[in-house]
């Protein structure tokens, strides 16, 4: 399974590393702790070794005794865990530890220099493992040298005793330490990544309308990222531009050919050709909008998301209607808030509200209202006449082509294909319902801005 969170990712590199760092180090804690303790026991056998030694005397029959017991009690004890023990290679062992009782310590049959202590672990009483400090001694007795060896054992137990009662505390210690690790290094990875979600924030807010492009000031690890994005910003303005340029360029080139059947059709209706004239007329009236659809495509391949005050433009276009034959018989109502922002290109809102109110009026029996409503993160703008409106069977069909209406029967609402296209190009919605004044409702559902707005060029 592949972790695509970068976050994680980071985060679990960190858990393991920080893990695979504090079991090697508790492991290493330990192994030196035990590695001390040895050397404290071989410290105190060695000091007892000493006591012990000069402890020894010699009767005039020649019997060696200790003169004074050592002082640590468990010699006294026995199998306590803490023995000496005095032999003579000629005679065997001649004192032991009453801490023994009646076993005997199995020395190694090494060389031993005089004076000279050696370090042994073997198994002693019970076959308890013991770690043991020897020692060979000469003493001058009644005129000879005797060389006896003397040896203090204790139960190597007690270091690995020790050594897990160390690690006891010490693997509380070590989780303590791990949680804060791994505190820090998620504090490490959110600080780290937090230019990448200033950026993310900050393409949001260039896809809703709040900005234009991305701030400077990030890291300079950063930086080639935020450029590119501008830069690639930069080249969708220019594209824009010239899809416009391209797109005025056509619609002159065609508007004098336009004029020109339109002109024809007027001839022919005075010579009485009625029927070739609505002929020459719908097929320029076609063309006309055929021609309006693709330059709104082109125009739109690289449309910008302002943050756009929808009221004015549409109190602008009210205004302009109303002088036309269609809109001044009309009674017009606009209830759009004042405050109602829509993410999207004022151009492209005009001619979307445009084509929907021209298609309202032609239809309106007496009123058209506008109307809005927030929903969240999306604003809908409603626009109901009283007309005839569509029936629900052709709406849903219409719907599943694509609000294709241009292309069902006549006075089913020309210009909504082109809404269709600029409500897809924005992510938006749009729906045709039963109006509340009795005709056709049309919903068109936009991404809503709230930062400041952009000023209409209409």
């Amino acid at each position: 399974m592949k972790l695509r969170s970068l976050r994680l990712r980071l985060l679990f590199m960190a858990l393991v590393a920080n893990a695979l760092a504090l079991a090697i180090s508790g492991v290493g804690l330990v192994y030196l702790f035990e590695r001390h303790v040895e050397q404290r026991i071989d410290s105190e056998l060695e000091t007892y070794l000493n006591q012990l030694a000069g402890l020894v005397t010699f009767s005039p029959d020649g019997a060696a005794t200790i003169s004074t017991p050592l002082s640590d009690p468990r010699f006294n004890q026995p199998l306590s865990g803490l023995y000496w023990q005095v032999g003579e290679d000629a005679r065997g062992t001649l004192l032991r530890s009453r801490s023994l009782w009646d076993a005997t310590l199995a020395l190694p049959r090494d060389t031993l220099g005089n004076g000279a202590v050696h370090r042994h672990e073997l198994q002693g009483p019970g076959k308890v493992p013991l770690i043991l400090r020897e020692r060979s001694i000469t003493y001058r007795t009644a005129g000879e040298n005797r060389t006896l060896r003397v040896a203090v054992a204790i139960d190597a137990s007690e270091a690995r005793t020790a050594a897990r009662a160390f690690a006891g505390d010490l693997i509380p210690s070590l989780v303590l330490l791990g949680a804060v690790l791994l505190a820090a290094a998620w504090a490490q990875v959110q600080l780290g990544l937090r230019p990448l979600e200033e950026i993310r924030r900050g393409v949001g807010a260039i896809r809703s309308g709040h900005r234009r492009r991305l701030p400077g000031g990030f890291p300079e690890e950063v930086t080639p990222l935020t450029e590119e994005v501008n830069n690639l910003l930069d080249a969708q303005d220019k594209a824009m531009e010239q899809a416009r340029a391209s797109a005025g360029d056509l619609a002159h080139g065609l508007k004098t050919p336009l004029t020109a059947l339109a002109a024809d059709a007027r001839i022919l209706r005075e010579r009485g050709e009625a029927e070739t004239a609505r002929n020459i007329e719908e097929i320029a009236e076609t063309m006309r909008r055929h021609i309006e659809r693709a330059l709104t495509k082109a125009r739109l391949r690289s449309g910008q998301r302002i943050a756009t005050p929808v009221a004015p433009l549409a109190e602008r276009l009210i205004q302009t209607i109303r002088k036309t034959p269609l809109g001044s018989a009309l009674q017009w109502e606009n209830a759009i808030a004042p405050h109602v922002l829509a993410a999207i290109d004022p151009d492209d809102l005009a001619e979307l509200l445009g084509n929907i109110v021209e298609n309202a009026a032609k239809w309106a029996a007496t009123k058209v209202r506008l109307s809005s409503a927030a929903q969240g993160e999306t604003t809908t703008l409603l626009i109901d006449d009283d007309g005839p409106g569509i029936p629900e069977k052709s709406r849903t069909a219409v719907l599943e082509r694509g609000v294709r209406l241009d292309q069902t029967k006549s006075g089913s609402g020309l210009g909504l294909a082109i809404v269709g296209d600029i409500v897809e190009a924005y992510g938006g919605q749009l729906a045709l319902e039963k109006g509340p004044l009795g005709g056709l409702r049309v919903a068109v559902t936009l991404p809503a801005a709230t930062a400041t707005p952009h000023t209409s060029r209409h």
